[in-house]
């Protein structure tokens, strides 16, 4: 077989947990992969980024379980190599830090593979940096080491200089040693190191799940059985550890640990799950509601050959903007189309899609609702103004037969539908095993295909433990129609501040 006939092997580093840590480079490969093997700390969500299409096979380890032993892991990479597919090994932190990267680089080039190594951001640092410990400060260490600590101390293979670890270095980071912790600390001890130097250990660094457990060099081991703390977990062991009170920002996240369950279109998901997780949250998405553009276009597409005759547009979507346009594009023409006529939208977000296509927005009320529109409209003279408003198939009527009441002729152009999708089953399994904490609605579509594609159990296991954050009271009218109480409902019906109220939510 000649080497050109051969697919390629990229050993890529995740990064330590949190997904905004995975490198561009990571996530371009893993968008054209035809195999993504991965290990178990690499991010849930990371995985959203990998090409629909490709192959995902888990070959993760944890103590006492592996999926796959490392050799059975490496002939399976040499394997899908030789099939001529483009392989991403993708691996929790990075690839040659505790990783086995090398040796699964060293495979490769044995077998003549093409390979490529793209390093990730290695929980060694990230871990402590989310802890609020510097690994250097001046006023304490410059030096730093990491250790392995998951091996047995009379094995054979590269052998710890205890000695010089305890007295030559400032800093020490071990990885995987939970389970050794009692055997590190004791070693450090006995080679010169203070038993009162301080010690953190850190579990599930970078991610909602995070929590750190500051003790002493004598006494962390058996904090951890008290608090029963289990891996993945990272030790550090130095005076930076002290600095922790003054600079830990990431525990301080007002939503640390509370568990979001968002069921917006997966494509409109990641502005809410983004701005969440910057404060803390675990996001599980679970779409219940999918967009696509009608099959029947012959309303929308006579409105556009005609637009010109129109003194008013409204959008009151997002969708209604993206469909609308892609439409006009489908039918070969650009936003010459729209002539003088005016824009109105119903909300910022909205009114930003329509300014996106450097189109000037001419009205967009304080009340994001349709209700705030009509009162716009009211001082405007709409007696014989043609208006069209591009819309979902099913919407409310109180727009266009509000503007009808003041004489305007109005022309309704359904562009887009939703139908609930099917829930996938690794987010069902997420819903049976995680505890919800809150579940967020941002339209009446997501409220009613919440209770149509979620088993009723499920539902009933949320409800029973969730507080309901509704974007606006239309969608809480929904709710509460639908049996649900609302807790959480902003001022304003936008994203940030459904999440600014999902956090004051928490306060009180």
């Amino acid at each position: 077989m000649k080497l050109d006939q051969r697919g390629k092997v990229y050993l890529v580093g995740a990064g330590p947990g949190d997904p905004g840590l995975l490198t561009l480079r990571g996530r371009e490969l893993l968008s054209r992969a035809d195999v993504v093997i991965y290990d178990r700390l690499a991010s849930p969500r990371i995985m959203e980024f990998v090409n629909p299409e490709a192959e995902k096979i888990y070959v993760g380890k944890r103590i006492g379980k592996h999926v796959a032993n490392q050799q059975e892991i490496n002939d399976l990479i040499v394997k899908k190599a030789r099939e001529g597919k483009q392989v991403v090994r993708l691996k929790g932190g990075d690839p040659f830090i505790f990783g086995r990267g090398g040796e699964e680089a060293q495979i490769l080039a044995d077998h003549g593979i093409p390979f490529e190594i793209v390093p990730g951001v290695t929980s060694a640092i990230a871990v402590p940096a989310y802890a609020g410990i510097p690994l250097t400060h001046r006023s304490f260490t410059a030096s730093v080491a990491f250790i392995t600590g998951h091996r047995r101390f009379d094995s054979s293979e590269a052998p710890v200089d205890w000695e010089g670890l305890a007295k030559g270095v400032g800093t020490l980071v071990f990885l995987m040693g939970m389970s050794n912790l009692p055997n590190i600390t004791e070693n450090l001890m006995r080679f010169g190191r203070r038993p009162d130097t301080p010690v953190a250990v850190i579990r599930w660094g970078t991610t909602p799940l995070q929590e750190s457990l500051i003790g002493t060099l004598s006494d962390i081991a058996e904090k951890v059985r008290e608090h029963q703390f289990k891996p993945p977990a990272i030790i550090v062991v130095g005076d930076v550890c002290s600095v922790r009170d003054d600079i830990n920002w990431f525990e301080r996240q007002p939503l640390l640990g509370k568990k979001v369950l968002v069921t917006r279109t997966r494509q409109q998901a990641s502005i809410l799950v983004r701005l969440l997780e910057r404060k803390g949250a675990g996001c599980i998405e679970c779409p219940t509601i999918e967009v696509r553009m009608v099959k029947d276009t012959r309303g929308v597409d006579e409105a556009i050959s005609s637009l010109v005759d129109y003194d008013w547009i409204i959008f009151s979507s997002t969708n209604a903007v993206k469909f609308f346009f892609s439409r006009i594009d489908q039918l070969g023409k650009d936003i010459r189309a729209l002539g003088n006529t005016k824009i109105a939208a119903v909300g910022s977000s909205t009114a930003d899609a329509i300014r996106q296509l450097h189109l000037k927005v001419d009205a967009v009320p304080q009340d994001f609702r349709a209700e705030g529109l009509l009162e716009f409209f009211r001082h405007e003279g709409m007696n014989d103004k043609s208006v069209l408003i591009p819309r979902a198939v099913a919407a409310r009527q109180i727009l266009p037969e509000g503007l009808k009441q003041m004489g305007a002729k109005v022309t309704v152009a359904p562009v887009y539908e939703t139908i609930p999708p099917e829930v996938a089953p690794q987010t069902l399994e997420l819903l049976e095993e995680e505890d919800i904490d809150v579940v967020t609605f941002t339209s009446s579509s997501t409220v009613k295909n919440f209770f149509k594609t979620v088993p009723a159990d499920i539902v009933d296991r949320i409800k029973a433990r969730a507080k309901v954050a509704c974007i606006g009271p239309v969608t809480a009218r929904t709710a509460r129609n639908m049996g649900l109480k609302v807790h959480i409902m902003p001022e304003k019906s936008t994203v940030p501040a459904l999440v600014d109220a999902i956090e004051q939510g928490f306060q009180t």
